[in-house]
């Protein structure tokens, strides 16, 4: 057996935890927290293909061997690795107390209800979107992706960062800044986890603009009666739902809703965990958008300005879906196009549209599809009879660019 050991965040294991063991591998500081068997081999953790090699050596042979590691080394740890590279039959996980457990303890908050994104070796742009579109984050750090490059990105919005630095040693320090103050900071290499706290959700109820929240809606491609709209002017659940097929938010992600208009695809990607930016040019718009997210208990970033002119300011997306029909659509279509690192949805109700978007989509280098979508929906008639009422017809387009996305967020 492979014995793995979870030390350092909560109370640290007895220094005999290496007893018995013939390979004891693990990082500087966890080796010397222990007492090293008489004649044990050890290998400070670096490389992890060079450790990982040694302990099949001794594993082949039959050989005891200890690996420390920090925390709960089953959760974002070393534990993948070797119950991939030797099957987890081979085992015997005792975990400690994991660094966003400790930190959250040390913080007095419950985190049952948070999302923790990995950003040791992964892209940073991924825990930035999840700190935009929840609460109540955890994020693990690692070389170019701490607290300061966090703080950087996350400068704009309205959060709490807590750096919780050498959890479970003597050099542990826990600090609540803002992400401004966190951009300027050198922090070491020692930090092991950071919050990402809305507190304005985290710790209080979450309030609408106007009254007590409204209860949850089940499921997805919501009702129009869901969202506060102008004279109809919202995209209607059954275009929603395949625009929202096709753009596929998920946490991690980040969305542009262009022209949103009541914000209704911008608050459907928000709830799916994806962070949000919507786009509106007019003022009754951009409050319209932001009383649908309060409602809905999302936060969707709102931008007020004219696409495309305003689109050059914003971080690149994940995927855009882009509404109305103007003489810009084309131009708009294009620079998103340009931009999204998976798809482009666009709806539009004018048939003269369709050719410019579509090759605006295909410049690109994206792969274009689209439908003319025509519904008919049940309507009661006097005599407690039903008719069809036909919808207004609407073409959906979309782009879409082949792309394997970062892993690293957990729900």
């Amino acid at each position: 057996m492979i014995t793995v050991v979870g030390m350092g965040a909560g109370a640290p294991p007895g220094a005999d935890v290496a007893a018995g063991a013939e390979l004891v591998v693990g990082g500087r500081r966890h080796l010397d927290a222990v007492r090293l068997p008489e004649g044990a081999e050890q290998v400070v953790l670096g490389a992890l293909t060079p450790a990982l090699d040694t302990v099949a050596e001794y594993v082949a042979k039959e050989r005891a061997v200890v690996v420390l590691a920090s925390g709960d080394p089953g959760f974002f740890g070393i534990v993948r690795a070797l119950a991939e590279r030797f099957g987890p039959e081979r085992l015997d996980v005792r975990p400690g107390v994991s660094s966003v457990a400790a930190a959250f303890a040390r913080v007095g908050l419950p985190w049952d209800d948070a999302v923790v994104a990995s950003a040791h070796g992964r892209e940073l742009r991924t825990a930035v979107n999840v700190c935009r579109a929840h609460p109540k984050v955890a994020v693990l750090t690692g070389p170019g992706a701490g607290p300061a490059e966090l703080g950087a990105a996350l400068r704009a919005d309205p959060r709490v960062l807590v750096v919780a630095s050498a959890l479970g040693s003597a050099e542990e320090r826990v600090e609540r800044v803002t992400p401004a103050e966190a951009a300027v900071r050198d922090w070491g290499a020692a930090v092991s986890v950071v919050l990402c706290l809305d507190e304005a959700r985290t710790l209080g109820p979450v309030r609408t603009v106007a009254g007590p929240p409204r209860p949850e809606a089940a499921g997805w491609a919501l009702d129009e009666a869901e969202f506060a709209h102008r004279d109809s002017m919202i995209t209607k659940f059954e275009v929603r739902a395949l625009a929202l097929a096709r753009l596929g938010p998920r946490p991690g992600d980040l969305v542009w809703d262009v022209g949103a208009g009541s914000g209704s695809v911008a608050v459907e990607c928000a709830r799916l965990g994806a962070a949000v930016t919507a786009v509106e040019k007019t003022p009754d718009g951009v409050a319209r958008v932001r009383a649908n997210a309060a409602a809905h208990g999302v936060d969707v970033r709102v931008v007020h300005g004219a696409a495309p002119t305003v689109l050059s300011d914003l971080d690149d997306p994940d995927a855009v879906f882009v509404g109305g029909g103007g003489r810009e659509l084309p131009a708009i279509v294009a620079q998103c196009a340009r931009r999204a690192r998976r798809a482009v949805v666009v709806a539009m109700a004018a048939l003269d549209r369709v050719p410019a978007v579509r090759r605006a989509l295909l410049d690109a280098g994206l792969e274009c599809d689209g439908v003319l979508l025509q519904s008919s929906r049940l309507a009661p008639l006097p005599g407690d009879v039903t008719r069809l009422a036909a919808t207004n017809p609407v073409f959906l387009l979309w782009g879409v660019r082949p792309h394997s996305r970062t892993e690293g967020v957990a729900p």
